[in-house]
């Protein structure tokens, strides 16, 4: 029987670098080969009603929810611990986390309500479409009850143990994994699930988030213009 120690290390030490490298070189071999692909399948022409709203507030939020996770967990501590001490710069993560979280999750719950109820979508949306939705839904809601959770652990200590980890395995530390044990498990649930998105998205509609250095593009990207059978241009919307 495996021991803890090893499905510990497999999961938290092995299993991200997998997924890792398996992002890089998928995404690398998909751009090669089927770079027309290479997109996010908008099903804007099938149905304008709730897109707009359910999509910019997921993908507003989630900006707001990555850009938090690398500035909270990837930040060096010379940069923060001038001006915010561990408990406070935890408290500042949960409550931005878990604004821009529900946000997203709100937006992400419309997107769906409209991709399962509307039968030409429906009909039109690949089954790896529905499931990596769900997949992002799941992981948003995990996020989000870590931040009740983090209210246990007012001292910082979780928190920093969390930022050790995720710097560790940036910097190829092989002793990250040992930091996840004791962690409890919604945390470590989020994780998991986030490293396998990183694994599958090379092989679904994800692999958007390269375009236009990433996912900043969102908010800087030009409008699509939808024209009328007429050709008259209707007001732009975004894709």
């Amino acid at each position: 029987m495996l021991s803890n120690a090893y499905v510990n290390t497999l999961l938290f030490g092995v299993y991200p670098y997998i997924c890792l490298v398996v992002l890089l070189i998928g995404s690398l071999i998909r751009f090669d080969r089927e770079p027309y692909t290479w997109k996010s399948d908008s099903s804007q022409t099938l149905r304008k009603r709730e897109l707009r709203l359910g999509s910019n507030l997921f993908h507003y939020g989630v900006i707001v929810v990555i850009l938090g996770h690398f500035a909270g967990f990837l930040a060096p501590h010379w940069a923060v611990d001038w001006a915010l001490s561990p408990a406070a710069h935890q408290l500042l993560a949960m409550v931005v986390g878990g604004i821009a979280g529900t946000i997203a999750i709100i937006g992400l719950t419309i997107l769906i309500h409209r991709r399962l109820t509307d039968p030409r979508i429906r009909l039109n949306s690949r089954k790896w479409d529905i499931t990596i939705t769900f997949m992002l839904w799941l992981q948003l809601a995990l996020g989000l009850l870590t931040v009740p959770l983090s209210a246990y652990h007012m001292d910082g200590e979780l928190f920093e143990t969390l930022s050790s980890y995720v710097k560790g395995i940036v910097t190829l530390d092989g002793g990250a994994a040992a930091l996840m044990v004791g962690v409890p498990l919604t945390y470590k649930l989020h994780i998991l699930l986030g490293f396998t998105l990183f694994l599958v998205s090379p092989f679904t509609r994800m692999i958007h988030i390269w375009s236009g250095a990433g996912a900043l593009a969102y908010l800087f990207r030009p409008y699509q213009i939808v024209r009328t059978p007429k050709t008259r241009a209707e007001e732009p919307v975004r894709s």
